[in-house]
């Protein structure tokens, strides 16, 4: 009889327990930048806020200001990036035609990965970073001095028959800065491979907006208006504004060696948080609903085409997809988490969300967030759940020693 007392009120902390929820998540007051992140005041689970700088908890305000970099830099007339084409890069291939031969000298040439143009009879040619007529004459002015053409005007003719991907450097205000490349091809868009040798080709991924793109895109906070494109020891200020609200933009091509510079204002722009040319068109997130309705993430219908998700995707939508949401009622009080990263200062953030009032409130906007790439979602199991499994355990702990109990009563 004292064993099932014990096991009795063992089973009675397990059910008080199973209805208490764990504390609130404690956060940095400087890890919160998006909107939706804070939810005082709205019923939803709210830890501590702890201060380790002084500063204001919420978003900071816009700021901007010039790269230091710059300085040291000389800013260039727009006609110098503007009004050329983009100068040759490895991996172009060009079209040599010399006028009176047949096929010694003229032929297609690609641009070496030295940046390098080889010509039978004349020493390697430094093409990387000239344009298509400054190439053509120090081709025809080698030529004439090796004695191999005579100084005829236009004893050599030049074309680009293909513009190869180039290498450049994106940092800044974007989601994967680094060394990326621009108007890579795959072999379906090579010109000139079927159709023979042609002349002339624009490769319109060249250029900024393709270079942004490649290195995760611009985050809420980027300043697409000053974006800095630096060549050599110059540089020019890019507005692509425009290809976020839809007018007139005028994209900068790239070649390799060139850096790009995205500032950051310092404040979220929700305007930033979809697809456009300047942002990535989805996001991977990482998913968890080990419930006892699904005991395993396949169970719960989480996989790769859930986990993708289209760039400007909230919290409840998440939610949704990841079978958080709706069921049996008994199940309905659920908590989620949500764990991001503050990109200006490296600072994770856990926000928790109480799913029913987040679904029954009206002004839900305001504590729901958006989605960032790599961020992690959470279900938690509802009381209601929790306390279903406590008494389905108790009812096993009592099952198992009540013949025990009897067996001893009847030797008794």
């Amino acid at each position: 009889m004292n064993r099932l007392m014990n096991m009795t009120a063992i089973g009675t902390m397990m059910l008080t327990a199973a209805c208490v929820s764990g504390p609130a998540p404690q956060n940095l007051n400087t890890a919160s930048w998006a909107p939706g992140q804070i939810a005082t005041g709205t019923g939803h689970p709210q830890g501590d806020w702890v201060t380790v700088a002084p500063v204001g908890r919420g978003a900071p305000s816009c700021d901007w200001r010039q790269p230091r970099e710059l300085d040291q830099l000389r800013r260039a007339a727009p006609s110098e990036f503007l009004n050329h084409a983009s100068p040759l890069a490895s991996g172009d291939r060009l079209r040599i035609d010399v006028l009176g031969d047949a096929d010694r000298l003229s032929g297609n040439y690609v641009i070496g990965s030295d940046g390098g143009l080889t010509i039978p009879g004349i020493a390697p040619i430094r093409a990387e970073g000239l344009s298509e007529s400054e190439l053509t004459a120090i081709i025809r002015s080698k030529l004439v001095a090796a004695n191999i053409i005579r100084p005829l005007r236009n004893a050599v003719e030049l074309s680009l028959i293909e513009s190869a991907g180039i290498s450049a450097a994106v940092g800044g205000a974007v989601f994967a800065p680094g060394a990326v490349r621009a108007g890579e091809r795959n072999p379906e868009t090579r010109i000139g491979l079927k159709e023979g040798a042609i002349r002339g080709d624009s490769n319109v991924g060249r250029s900024v907006a393709s270079a942004i793109r490649a290195a995760g895109g611009v985050r809420p906070d980027a300043d697409v208006s000053r974006i800095y494109l630096i060549r050599g020891d110059a540089y020019m200020e890019v507005d692509l504004s425009g290809l976020i609200h839809g007018w007139a933009s005028r994209d900068v091509s790239v070649t390799t060696g060139d850096r790009i510079i995205v500032p950051s204002r310092n404040c979220f722009d929700p305007e930033l948080v979809r697809p456009t040319p300047l942002t990535i068109p989805g996001i991977r997130v990482y998913m968890s609903n080990l419930t006892r309705s699904a005991n395993n993430n396949a169970g719960a219908a989480i996989g790769k085409e859930t986990t993708s998700l289209p760039y400007g995707t909230r919290l409840l939508q998440a939610l949704v997809a990841m079978n958080c949401v709706g069921g049996s009622y008994m199940a309905s009080d659920r908590r989620a988490v949500l764990i991001s990263r503050n990109p200006m200062n490296g600072q994770s953030i856990v926000v928790e969300r109480d799913i029913e009032k987040l679904v029954r409130m009206a002004d839900r906007d305001a504590v729901n967030p958006y989605l960032m790439p790599d961020d992690a979602i959470a279900c938690y199991d509802s009381r209601w759940t929790n306390l279903r499994d406590a008494v389905g355990l108790v009812s096993e702990a009592v099952s198992t020693a009540t013949p025990a109990i009897l067996i001893g009563q009847a030797t008794n």
